[in-house]
């Protein structure tokens, strides 16, 4: 059977009596395959992150994020807001089976933001030096945006075919090539760089090579899953139901962009690259937040998209309130040990990063408040409602700039993670709003708050033993303290009750064991 028409058996509807089990499950197969592909990846970067910091030092390291931040702003225009779009529509031409409309939006997802981004690569060639100089005062960085502008093409078209794989509910080639194949190169590459002598140059240039192995790589898989060689012509190109959807998600996903990116802008326009280099390691840091959260965020895409198209609202609420507490649960314990123990987490990666001890924690809120509403984001792009995603990114980037403007200045690196948290909590209760008034559905149930009584409980025994017990911070205590942590929380878990669709992933996750066991 081809690798289409096993879409298509997939896709087939099942009774109205396990279908909603089917998708809980569905997500919670896919959501493990992705975040074991990230825990892997977070290690991988985590290392990676220890090793610029120390060889580069915070100016160094500053550039480098400086420079980077850049392509990726330019591979977020080249997307054209076409990588919704993709993860939309591939699923519903899948289940329609419609082969010709598949082969149209695989076509533009990749076609049109390829050609954007090789005319905003040569545009970065050209005005790399006035860039450097007139918007950042900060000549050294020309040379790098010069290096890097070439990469442009690769950054982007990783992302439309990743996207173009997970519309395929294939989560596995997304974790392979991005995550596992992407960290390895980008830190085997460093380390071997690092022996001879490594700077910003060689840095931007290991992390281009890295984007190029893993275009490749994803090219492959994409190919595996939907045959790439077809005539073109064949191709049934929905362009004006497609634009009308991807135009106001890429003005969201522009302003998300630059929203993400802005206080790594204005710290390096309005204070020094210094600052730039240790708001970068604390983000890095709070990544594992954004790592759990963007596994369950990813799986849900095509799900919703499937379910929103049916308008099967029942079952859309039922995964909206599940994945919500999945996310919180495996999020809350990591915020828990960054509140506790932020000095000695950051310290790993030199005293030239001190300082960001503040912004840590700051921005460790920021990612329980994303985790803490779910995928109420999912159930509005994928429904098709990308206007009010729109809405909501304008306002958050209005509170971010004027929040940067005025606190940077001022207040530097905690001015900067203030405007984060503050975004991150206006655009969260906007989409908290919006779910409700569009499917009368909320993300909270009785059970959600099990993970609450579970964190604190945990909070109030561990800051009992860090305060009168063992008080020293060194490492080795402080490993201790988190494995106490994570011990307790965990318990605390299995002591208050798992749920039915805990239990339901439980009884599937022993089933597969026993089937790879050997019979005795």
């Amino acid at each position: 059977m081809s690798n289409f028409s096993s879409q298509i058996e997939a896709a087939k509807i099942v009774s109205p009596v396990t279908r909603s089990d089917q998708n809980i499950t569905l997500a919670a197969k896919g959501g493990s395959i992705l975040l074991s592909g990230k825990l892997f990846a977070y290690a991988a970067r985590f290392i990676t992150g220890i090793l610029l910091a120390r060889f580069l030092a915070a100016e160094q390291y500053g550039l480098y994020n400086l420079s980077l931040t850049v392509v990726e702003i330019a591979a977020g225009l080249a997307a054209f807001g076409l990588v919704p779009a993709l993860v939309r529509y591939i699923p519903i031409y899948v289940s329609r089976r419609d082969e010709n409309r598949l082969w149209g939006i695989i076509q533009l997802g990749l076609g049109l933001p390829a050609v954007i981004s090789i005319f905003l690569g040569v545009g970065l060639y050209i005005w790399a030096n006035p860039i450097a100089e007139q918007l950042f005062d900060e000549p050294r960085l020309g040379p790098l945006l010069q290096l890097v502008s070439p990469a442009i093409l690769f950054f982007t078209l990783v992302d439309m075919m990743a996207a173009a794989t997970r519309g395929f509910k294939n989560m596995h080639y997304t974790v392979i090539a991005q995550d596992i194949v992407l960290s390895v190169v980008k830190f085997v590459l460093l380390l071997g760089l690092a022996i001879f002598g490594l700077n910003a140059v060689g840095a931007v240039t290991v992390t281009s090579l890295a984007q190029v192995i893993v275009c490749g790589l994803l090219f492959f898989f994409l190919n595996k899953q939907f045959s790439l060689k077809r005539p073109l012509p064949l191709a049934h190109h929905e362009i004006k139901e497609v634009l009308t959807f991807s135009l106001p998600s890429y003005m969201s996903q522009l302003m998300s962009i630059f929203s993400g990116n802005i206080k790594t802008i204005m710290l390096g326009t309005l204070h020094s690259v210094a600052t730039v280099g240790i708001f970068a390691v604390a983000r890095q840091i709070t990544l594992i937040s954004d790592m759990f959260h963007a596994s369950i965020v990813t799986v849900s895409q095509p799900i919703i998209a499937e379910l929103s198209s049916r308008g099967e609202r029942e079952q859309m609420g039922r995964l909206y309130r599940t994945l919500t507490r999945w996310s919180f649960t495996l999020n809350f314990p990591l915020f828990l040990i960054i509140m506790l123990f932020p000095g000695a987490i950051i310290s790993i990666f030199g005293q030239t990063f001190a300082e960001g001890v503040v912004v840590l924690k700051i921005l460790a809120w920021a990612g329980l408040v994303n985790t803490a509403t779910g995928i109420c984001g999912v159930l509005i792009d994928m429904s098709g409602n990308t206007h009010l995603k729109l809405v909501n990114t304008v306002t958050s980037i209005i509170a971010n700039i004027g929040l940067s403007l005025f606190m940077i200045p001022q207040w530097g690196l905690v001015g900067a993670a203030v405007a984060t948290l503050t975004g991150a909590i206006l655009m969260n209760l906007l989409r908290l709003l919006e779910v409700f008034v569009l499917f009368r559905l909320l993300p909270y149930d009785l059970k959600s708050l099990k993970p609450v009584a579970a964190g604190l409980i945990t909070l109030t025994a561990v800051w009992s033993i860090h305060q009168f017990i063992l008080i020293e911070t060194n490492l080795i205590q402080v490993s201790l303290k988190v494995l106490i942590l994570l011990g307790l929380y965990g318990g605390m878990i299995l002591l208050l009750g798992l749920s039915q669709e805990d239990h339901l992933v439980i009884t599937r996750l022993r089933q597969r064991i026993n089937a790879i066991l050997p019979k005795t």
